[in-house]
């Protein structure tokens, strides 16, 4: 389970694509899409900035009105879903 010092790495094998603010994942090996909204989005951009979830945190805190609590539980919760299917991987 991730937590906010956890660091994220996108799988090699993802292909990621970027529709009116919104994206789509697809992982190649298993054939899975994975739909992302405009917040969701940003923070797959984010870990490719940050190597370490509380600085992806803490920048979703800075750019959007969220409280410091609730987006590291949706984050958390976000990059666990990721992790399921295979998009990332946590360490």
């Amino acid at each position: 389970m991730a937590t906010l010092t956890s660091r994220v790495r996108v799988n090699d094998d993802v292909l990621f694509q970027e529709l009116q603010g919104e994206a789509v994942l697809l992982n190649l090996k298993s054939g899975v899409y994975f739909g992302l909204d405009p917040v969701g989005t940003r923070i797959w951009q984010l870990f490719a900035e940050h190597e370490v979830l509380g600085q992806v945190a803490q920048a979703i805190v800075t750019e959007y009105d969220v409280a410091e609590d609730r987006c590291s539980e949706d984050l958390l919760k976000l990059v666990d879903d990721l992790e399921k299917q295979e998009l990332v991987s946590v360490t």
